[in-house]
């Protein structure tokens, strides 16, 4: 019999102790701190995305009923909501931010070699943004409607892997497009965008940066064309064509070449038309590449379903900021814990066997490993047997 760690402890040392201390120093998140300290802070609320709580008193109510083991899993202190609830409210969150950048960086070297369907030797992005509905009334420093409010969360997603590299929490009002003067911009890097993100400007600006964007088109776009390249377009093309905006302030804006690839989706019916700064890629990969685009609206799909970031237990910026921060910590254990042991189970999966295994006491490789797929199929019951023992 396994009489080591639980198994939440060891999902716990999966986080660098030294980084951990290191962005609770940069904070000081620990200042006249005299029992409850951040690493019991995040180990709360840790266990409340793990289990998914709904509340603070039942955050209170579920570790209190554990009794000793609290001290196996990591607290050295009584937890209290009101305790918690101060601790999300006064203590930075860029505390959270900045260990999830840790985190973000221990995962991108584990999925650098995963493919994403582009056979693409640089690294490739997704930028967008999803909506978080909101009251108005609890939540007032977020107006997005008359009476309602919101707050977006901007995300920048590696598509190798499906790491979350950058996300920005605003108010529904921001606009998707002034994520970009924050970008931290990677030379040679592919950013693949929606049209809200079509700002010449800015896309400029990237482009001067060494990197390239991939982004969809406007129907009324004016512009000159200089070149037309063949096409298969048995494949889906309809147009390969450099060309140059005319108008009067985007070729202001952006003076330089543009390509435009015209591609017809026949499955929807629709034709899509793309603008990037690539000339040396197939046009066929620059559509291909859009299309992993959609990936990031899966990761919003799948954190909304899988992670308690559609409500929340605290109603200030900084208790909203930290439950987001420490909901992507919480992905990207899992995402490591995937990679590290090797497991073949998703990342949905691996959640809901720690949600319901989090203070047993069984190392996490058996318990990934002897849990049967359940897209594998199972005998019936009714089938004879060949041989009788």
């Amino acid at each position: 019999m396994f009489a080591g760690q639980l198994i939440f402890a060891q999902l716990m040392d999966f986080i660098p102790r030294h980084e951990f201390n290191a962005c609770v120093r940069r904070y000081r998140g620990d200042h006249r701190a005299r029992a409850f300290s951040c690493r019991e802070q995040f180990l709360c609320m840790a266990f409340a995305q793990l289990t998914f709580r709904e509340s603070l008193r039942d955050i209170e109510t579920c570790l209190r009923s554990l009794g000793p083991k609290l001290y196996h899993a990591g607290f050295r202190c009584r937890v209290a909501r009101n305790t918690l609830a101060v601790a999300n409210q006064r203590r930075d969150w860029r505390i959270w931010a900045d260990l999830a950048q840790v985190l973000i960086a221990r995962a991108r070297s584990l999925y650098a070699g995963d493919p994403f369907g582009v056979e693409l030797e640089h690294a490739a992005y997704a930028l967008d943004a999803t909506t978080i509905d909101l009251c108005l009334t609890l939540f007032p420093w977020a107006p997005f409607r008359r009476r309602k409010a919101a707050v977006k969360l901007h995300t920048l997603l590696n598509l190798r892997g499906n790491i979350p590299t950058f996300i920005h929490v605003s108010a529904g009002k921001t606009h998707e497009v002034n994520i970009l003067d924050q970008l931290l911009i990677e030379p040679g890097a592919f950013y693949v965008m929606d049209k809200g993100y079509l700002d010449f400007a800015r896309l400029c600006r990237l482009d001067r940066q060494a990197a390239f964007f991939v982004i969809r088109a406007k129907a009324n776009q004016v512009y000159l064309r200089r070149e037309s390249r063949p096409v298969d377009k048995s494949l889906g093309l309809r147009s390969d064509q450099t060309i140059l905006l005319t108008g009067p302030l985007v070729s202001q804006k952006y003076p330089e070449a543009l390509r435009r690839v015209s591609f017809y989706h026949l499955e929807h019916r629709r034709k899509l038309v793309f603008l990037t700064n690539n000339f040396a890629l197939p046009a066929l990969t620059i559509a291909q590449l859009y299309r992993c685009r959609w990936q990031i609206e899966l990761f919003f799909k799948w954190i909304k379903q899988h992670l308690r970031i559609k409500a929340f237990y605290g109603n200030s910026v900084n208790a909203v900021k930290t439950q987001v921060w420490i909901a992507v910590s919480v992905y990207l254990l899992a995402a490591i814990l995937k990679k590290e042991l090797g497991s073949d189970l998703t990342l949905a999966e691996i959640l809901q066997i720690l949600s319901v295994n989090t203070f047993e006491k069984t190392p996490l490789l058996q318990l990934l490993s002897t849990f049967p797929h359940p897209h594998q199929p199972t005998p019936d019951p009714n089938q004879l047997r060949l041989f009788d023992f």
